[in-house]
């Protein structure tokens, strides 16, 4: 994905098919937590009616990607594991400021970057995968990451100035791509 400031190597996508099935457990993980990022944005911003509609959707088709990931976990004999600890997040979150409206700003962008990544591997992913449900699953995966990304970005242009939206997501990118650069590669979406 063009908007990215570093590109995902195909020594990621060797990795990720090396053992699909832990990949599998890790996407299961990350759009249970893609979901209840969307309830705790609801929850924290009730004031903002846009925002509110939109998580609650977000929510939602979140949850309904999780239970088809786990359906496919099942169907190929395995069972949903433990949540991992996800480093990308854990330093992605060292780049929230503190103020309640910079706060917000941050929580949005950084979330519409998280889910370009999203849509960068599953589409990497969709690419290397044979033709057949599992590819046709993760196209479809994909293309809603992409609808996601515009949703966080779009959303920070509602509630922030174009030229405060913009300054802030160079700096996010930048320091994106930094922690993506430096994380060892693993069986698992970031």
């Amino acid at each position: 994905m063009s908007f990215l400031r570093f590109a995902t190597t195909a020594a990621w996508t060797d990795t990720v098919l090396t053992d699909f099935d832990t990949f599998l457990q890790d996407h299961a993980a990350a759009e249970k937590k893609a979901s209840g990022m969307a309830v705790s944005m609801l929850s924290h911003y009730p004031d903002r009616t846009e925002l509110v509609r939109s998580m609650a959707d977000l929510a939602i088709e979140e949850m309904q990607h999780f239970r088809e990931v786990v359906k496919l976990i099942y169907a190929r004999g395995g069972t949903l594991g433990d949540d991992q600890k996800d480093e990308y997040i854990n330093q992605f979150r060292k780049a929230f400021r503190r103020g309640t409206e910079v706060y917000f700003l941050d929580r949005l962008l950084v979330a519409g970057i998280i889910e370009a990544r999203g849509c960068e591997r599953f589409g990497l992913v969709a690419e290397a995968l044979p033709t057949g449900d599992l590819k046709q699953f993760y196209d479809a995966i994909t293309r809603s990451e992409a609808r996601h990304h515009e949703l966080f970005i779009e959303l920070a242009e509602r509630y922030f100035t174009a030229n405060v939206v913009q300054g802030r997501l160079d700096e996010l990118l930048d320091f994106e791509a930094n922690i993506v650069a430096e994380l060892p590669l693993r069986v698992a979406l970031h």
